[in-house]
């Protein structure tokens, strides 16, 4: 635990905390474990499991990372605050992934590159993990390649919903997105307004199939929503979705707080 100095006359033995702003590296505590997911063809996925330090979770996270052949991984900037965070301001667990033959700092998950198509497997390999963990409310969290895969495969028990942040239909049908539809499962897109691939009004039109899915455009933003500013908005409105009770989060920590150093 942070410490200050003791104000005159505070008794012996008192801790005193330090009520700081959240930022870009700020680290808040939780229980994270290494995973090791296993696929039903045979390969081992490297993950991380973030959970509320003290609390059970109220809700649940399964996050898909952006295009690994473009340097996507599950410790993505987006992905990894949402770790850093979401566990103790909002009592979410908040599971994180390397797909098939993705590798971050944890490790390399075994396999390769397929296009949206094996990924699936991975996401059901996640999703086993969820069930056995007895993970409450699960939703999933797709970011760019990642929202393919939550398109394509995630359309399943237990899911709640899905959240997909800069989506660029690459590799998912109409058929897919019908699929959404036909289901009623809750579908978010945030769009960032100046996207390289899906920008608001044609995401709108390219979703138009999906009746429940509730597009949004985010002003200023771009497809790899660099800056604090734009962080801070979407993890709002993935918390506003997936565990309302505790929205909007939070801007300051009065608890331990470590700061990562390589950003």
């Amino acid at each position: 635990m942070l410490g200050c100095p003791r104000p005159p006359g505070t008794a012996p033995g008192s801790v005193l905390t330090v009520t700081q702003s959240i930022v870009a590296n700020s680290v808040l505590p939780a229980r994270r474990e290494p995973l090791r997911l296993h696929t039903s063809d045979g390969l081992d996925l490297v993950g991380e499991l973030a959970l509320p330090a003290t609390r059970p979770p109220i809700a649940s996270i399964v996050t898909v990372h952006p295009l690994p052949t473009h340097g996507g991984m599950m410790d993505s900037h987006v992905l990894r605050k949402m770790a850093w965070r979401l566990p103790a301001l909002a009592d979410i667990a908040v599971l994180r992934f390397n797909t098939r033959g993705t590798t971050s700092a944890a490790g390399t998950s075994e396999g390769a590159f397929d296009e949206a198509r094996g990924e699936g497997l991975d996401l059901s390999a996640a999703l086993e993990e969820v069930r056995r963990r007895a993970l409450p409310a699960p939703w999933l969290v797709g970011w760019s390649f990642g929202t393919d895969v939550v398109l394509r495969h995630g359309n399943v028990d237990p899911v709640q919903g899905a959240i997909l942040l800069s989506p660029p239909l690459r590799f998912t049908t109409d058929d897919e997105l019908r699929g959404w539809d036909d289901s009623g499962r809750p579908l978010i897109c945030l769009i960032p307004e100046h996207d390289d691939y899906l920008v608001p009004e044609a995401a709108r039109e390219r979703f138009a199939p999906v009746r429940q899915a509730d597009v949004r455009g985010i002003d200023g933003a771009k497809h790899l929503w660099v800056g604090e500013k734009h962080v801070k908005r979407i993890l709002d409105e993935i918390v506003a979705a997936v565990a309302p009770e505790r929205a909007p989060l939070a801007t300051d920590w009065d608890g331990p707080m470590d700061r990562w150093s390589d950003i």
